[in-house]
């Protein structure tokens, strides 16, 4: 690991502001030229995690003061969803080290955050584990010298690649759920199943089990229950910045495969009319029936990333408030994101089962790899069920009850 900015990663003092939107476009042009092979090949991302760190997008989001590249989490998103398009398992590890990388932010202290993410950036580490709110806690024994973690988290993002795990943990008695940093390659984690997934088959992502990993009280972020009164409401945040990664995930992911199934689909013969005569070389699809289902496509991911983008703008507002903002501001930001990704993800389940309709057979040759966009995104969507966040919409819209603090997988 070193200290110095990555070799592709301009800087402010040399060259200006980073155009992060355009070196994310770069890397996923890099991505996409063999990422059918290396999703057939189910290697561990060491390469992509690596791609990612010399393009300086691990650090985007860390403070320039800290050695970061100052960017905003609304070009966080942008870059996720760029990458996803690409490349659906390396979006989702990029993700999902945004928000855990974050979480500093959220749950400790100016001091404390400051702390962790100049390690962060010199040290270049990325990010994994987990801290949905369905996760079972890991038992935080406290000792002499800090702290003992024990126990197995089903599923987090990246534990097979990640330098930093941030995991659930709750002391004994209390039960109060607390996040915890735990160094990826440190004595006592052993490596554990539930990662063979026939989507993101790049996320590294499965259970990992704790055998009396040592913890330091800096480890410690901070509180995550969701008792009332317990987090600020600018913690609260952390939900729906969680919430809106996993909504421009799957908007990437399906706006990667209509790009990928237009170029097809205006070479192809029309999937309902095979008895209709070849179109003449060069000329434009006309088939009503395709251009309509083409058409409604666009519309579903066109509409789901409006509702996104409004979203996105409503916790950049609520993070610039910082600890002013207010519990009925936070969960309007909340309702917002919880709408975004429920939209988001029926927008993507659609395109990716309807775009794959209206090319026909082709979408089905092994050599495209165009089942991988569908694969990606209802693996990702079985993890967090639509159901709970129209419910969260339904319930505020109704009797103004604001959603429980809820964190995603």
């Amino acid at each position: 690991m070193t200290s110095a900015p990555p070799a592709g990663r301009a800087t402010e003092v040399d060259t200006g502001p980073v155009d992060w939107p355009h070196i994310a476009r770069e890397v996923a042009d890099d991505l996409a030229t063999d990422a059918v092979e290396r999703e057939q090949a189910g290697k561990p991302p060491h390469d992509e995690i690596a791609r990612l760190r010399e393009s300086g997008l691990l650090t985007l989001l860390v403070p320039a003061g800290h050695g970061g590249g100052g960017a905003d989490w609304r070009t966080a998103y942008t870059v996720v969803r760029t990458i996803a398009a690409a490349d659906g398992a390396v979006g989702h590890l990029l993700g999902s080290h945004y928000f855990l990388s974050y979480c500093a932010r959220f749950f400790a202290g100016p001091e404390r955050a400051a702390r962790v993410e100049r390690a962060f950036t010199a040290g270049q580490w990325y990010w994994g584990g987990g801290i949905a709110s369905q996760e079972p806690p890991l038992m935080l024994t406290p000792t002499a010298g800090g702290y003992l973690l024990d126990g197995h988290q089903r599923y987090g993002s990246g534990v097979g690649v990640a330098d930093r795990l941030v995991v659930r943990a709750a002391v004994p008695g209390t039960g109060e759920p607390l996040a915890v940093v735990v160094d990826g390659a440190g004595p006592g984690l052993l490596s554990g199943s539930g990662g063979d997934t026939f989507g993101q088959r790049l996320a590294a992502a499965g259970g990992v089990g704790f055998d009396s990993v040592r913890v330091t009280a800096d480890d410690v972020l901070g509180s995550l229950s969701a008792d009332d009164g317990v987090l600020s409401p600018f913690a609260g945040l952390a939900a729906p910045a969680a919430r809106l990664i996993s909504a421009h995930y799957c908007l990437g992911v399906a706006e990667g495969l209509l790009g990928e199934v237009r170029e097809h689909g205006r070479a192809a013969r029309s999937a309902w009319q095979p008895f209709s005569p070849q179109p003449w070389p060069g000329s434009p699809p006309q088939d009503p029936y395709v251009l309509t289902a083409y058409g409604e496509l666009a519309v579903a991911a066109r509409a789901a990333s409006a509702l996104a983008d409004q979203a996105v703008s409503a916790l950049t507002d609520g993070l610039a408030q910082g600890e002013d903002l207010d519990d009925e501001e936070c969960a309007a930001i909340a309702v917002l994101a919880s709408a975004a990704e429920a939209a988001a993800s029926r927008a993507a389940q659609e395109v990716t089962t309807g775009a794959l309709d209206a090319l026909g057979v082709p979408a089905a040759f092994t050599r495209h790899g165009l089942d991988r966009f569908w694969r990606d995104t209802r693996t990702h969507t079985l993890r967090e069920p639509v159901a709970h966040r129209l419910r969260e919409v339904g319930d505020y819209f109704l009797n103004g009850a604001h959603p429980p603090f809820s964190l995603p997988a």
